[in-house]
């Protein structure tokens, strides 16, 4: 059975909106996380075969295929092609599988993996609404589609929807929510000041650390904040923050270990994607995690360490409270409550930290899964070495 192992894996530090990277192009960041694998990793540029980026919004100085402008831009070799992925906020932990495939299936020995986000520079949702304006067309992708309609009536289609269906169906008060937000800040706070994060990121100039945590959040701050929705609970406090970040990993084959000297870090144990009500939108993770397990005969008990993205509280709570997991496994650095949310970058930016944690604390597994647009979910389960 042939293996996809994990040689090397580094991110930016996430820069906060209007922050020190907000103006970088979201092209020089990706190249900056490529150039950075390919130092640390010693592989040979002109061997890898492809490069597969996650990125979303893709207009203005994210479109035109990201992945191979961010190659270029990095000063490797034209020879090696690049494909840009959309599976929404999934998009890069969706490059990794590509990756992996494209290695498991025996077609490919070195493949780059990967994602950039300059959330700052192309606010979320901004190509549809660029797309849709000039055609005189009503804003948004499930407008329009007759299909749809006689399908899913015309409940809202959005995240803060999503997240609020949520908290009602899983009974996730305000207070709950708040509570886990300033546990993820000062999770990663502490990482931060421990140097957890110190050997996988790659300083962009001056921006040197993760930009998002607040050191001066309290619950009494957080509890006068309005909520996004009238009526609702959602509140920006326990909502991921808006982002710019990429981040890159090497995906390669045994015989590529070989041929170059490379020195695997971790395997690629499990893979798969579900999807779910897309309405509700983000629950995903809970039946894409049951999947896992039952595909791979193992148990949470299995896993040392999970990540999961936190687009919002709810999402992390109500997966906690379907899976019974322990809370001291999951994003034991904090999530992107804290840390940021760049969303074409944020799967790779995940898998970089749990490579990094795996080996920080000598744990063997590790799990990894995010909500995606359109009710859908991955699921990665990656071995130490």
């Amino acid at each position: 059975m042939p293996e996809a192992y994990i040689v090397d894996a580094v991110r930016t530090p996430v820069g906060r909106r209007g922050g020190g990277l907000s103006g970088v192009h979201p092209a020089d960041l990706g190249a900056h996380v490529l150039k950075a694998l390919v130092e640390r990793s010693g592989v040979d540029p002109a061997a890898v075969e492809d490069v597969v980026f996650g990125c979303l919004d893709t207009v203005g100085p994210q479109a035109g295929d990201i992945a191979r402008t961010a190659w270029l831009a990095a000063g490797l070799p034209e020879e090696v092609p690049g494909v840009t992925v959309d599976r929404q906020c999934g998009s890069s932990q969706q490059a990794v599988h590509f990756a992996a495939q494209g290695v498991l299936s025996g077609t490919q020995d070195l493949v780059v993996a990967g994602g950039t986000q300059n959330m700052s520079m192309i606010p979320i949702a901004f190509a549809s609404r660029q797309a849709a304006e000039p055609l005189g067309l009503t804003e948004g992708p499930y407008a329009g589609s007759e299909g749809w309609r006689a399908r899913y009536g015309d409940a809202p289609v959005n995240q803060f929807h999503g997240a609020q269906l949520i908290a009602r169906k899983w009974g996730i008060t305000r207070r709950d929510m708040e509570e886990f937000a300033l546990r993820s800040h000062r999770r990663a706070i502490r990482a931060i000041d421990e140097g957890r994060f110190t050997r996988e990121t790659v300083a962009y100039g001056d921006v040197r650390a993760d930009e998002g945590p607040r050191r001066d959040t309290t619950l009494e701050k957080m509890a006068g904040l309005k909520p996004v929705v009238e009526g609702g609970t959602i509140t920006a406090a326990v909502s991921s923050q808006v982002s710019d970040g990429a981040a890159a990993m090497l995906i390669a084959s045994e015989r590529a270990v070989a041929e170059h000297g490379l020195r695997p870090r971790a395997r690629i144990h499990h893979l798969s994607v579900r999807g779910e009500d897309p309405i509700r939108m983000l629950s995903a993770p809970i039946p894409a995690t049951a999947y896992a397990l039952k595909k791979t005969g193992m148990s949470l008990d299995d896993i040392d360490l999970v990540e999961i993205n936190e687009a919002f509280a709810p999402v992390v709570l109500a997966w906690l409270k379907e899976t019974g997991a322990d809370p001291e496994r999951v994003n034991v650095n904090g999530g992107a409550i804290a840390l940021g949310h760049p969303l074409g970058a944020t799967g790779v930016k995940l898998m970089t930290t749990l490579l990094h944690e795996l080996e920080r604390t000598g744990g063997r597994y590790g799990l990894q899964t995010m909500c995606e647009g359109g009710g859908q979910a991955n699921v990665t389960i990656i071995e130490r070495l």
